[in-house]
């Protein structure tokens, strides 16, 4: 009667390690990955290396969702329902993590997969714009000092610039890349040119926030959607527009759109490698260890990205800046460990 308990415990077991990404759903037999629309094009040539090298293998699943709806799509549990794979334009948050944690999926991979920049673009007949960051907060800002955001042109908050009107085609606010304006482009400017804005930054961060970090809504800047190809289109459309998007959409539509500088700072390949560009951010996927063994081929999969990313690699072709050698080691080290993400190093 033991040996049968036993027995039949050891089979519930087994059971539940074969359908980790089950869910209650059945099991899954190709790999799923949403998240940002800026990664999302490197982790497609991973796919199609990986079902190169992996005779058989069902071809992965991956979506163009932005970062934070990647984010509310991965964290919302573990199982064959949920994604393996969410692509970040920028790192994953606390909250989210405590979301990951609270529906199970508190053992995460964080693998920096390379260097991206928020590149500020133009047509290549467009008005040869350079701006700062003070330039683009003062124009994109909900309420730059405190104040509703009445400027409608661009000498309206620089007389250098010149007389015509603010449009700016960018992402939406579950971007990464939106994240990732707000947070490298807006702060900077808001801390440059508001004298109280460092002050409210340490005594209180939601009011900093909606000073510094909202973007206006009264159609200066356009919320283009995920499709960054979109945004090229609507900049050959209009010469007058500015974009923004991640610097590989940049390089690959570099003969129809500029790169505008930002501080003096053209966006490229060595400013953003070298942190000279204001919008250089890293690049990631997370990834869910409880996955690891369930879903045939994930391993090989995540293992695969670590093989394509290095200098003169097929991501690297694609528009991917390769990180510095050592945060690549670390990398390929939480890859091969499968070293969980620990939640307390995140803001």
């Amino acid at each position: 009667m033991i040996r049968v308990a036993t027995l039949i415990a050891l089979i519930a077991l087994c059971s539940a390690c074969h359908d980790q990404a089950s869910g209650g759903a059945g099991a899954r037999a190709q790999i799923k990955a949403v998240g940002s629309s800026t990664v999302y094009p490197f982790t497609t040539i991973v796919a199609e290396q990986y079902l190169a090298n992996s005779p058989g293998a069902r071809p992965p699943v991956i979506e163009s969702t932005g970062t934070g709806a990647g984010m509310r799509l991965f964290c919302a549990g573990i199982g064959a329902a949920h994604p393996d794979i969410v692509n970040a334009s920028r790192r994953m948050k606390r909250s989210e993590y405590e979301t990951c944690a609270k529906n199970g999926a508190e053992q995460i991979l964080e693998v920096q997969v390379g260097i991206d920049g928020v590149a500020f673009a133009e047509a290549r007949n467009g008005p040869k714009m350079a701006l700062t960051p003070t330039d683009i907060y003062l124009a994109l800002a909900a309420t730059p000092k405190g104040k509703p955001n009445t400027a409608r042109t661009w000498r309206d908050v620089n007389p250098a610039l010149p007389p015509i009107p603010i449009q700016v085609y960018g992402p939406p606010s579950t971007s990464g890349t939106r994240d990732a304006l707000s947070e490298l482009i807006l702060t900077r400017g808001c801390l440059e040119s508001d004298p109280e804005a460092e002050k409210l930054e340490a005594d209180d961060a939601d009011a900093f926030k909606a000073r510094c970090q909202r973007v206006r809504e009264d159609g200066a800047y356009v919320d283009a959607g995920e499709n960054d190809n979109l945004i090229v289109q609507k900049l050959t459309a209009n010469p007058n527009a500015i974009g923004v998007f991640g610097y590989s959409y940049l390089e690959e539509n570099a003969g129809s759109v500029n790169g505008v500088p930002i501080a003096g700072v053209t966006p490229s390949e060595e400013t953003i490698a070298n942190g000279t560009y204001p919008g250089a951010r890293p690049l990631y996927i997370y990834v869910k260890k409880a996955h690891m063994n369930a879903v045939p081929g994930l391993r090989q999969f995540v293992r695969q990205y670590t093989r394509l990313w290095g200098e003169n690699g097929p991501l690297a072709r694609r528009g991917l800046i390769p990180a510095p050698a050592a945060v690549q080691q670390q990398a390929a080290s939480i890859v091969r460990d499968e070293k969980a993400l620990a939640g307390t190093a995140l803001k």
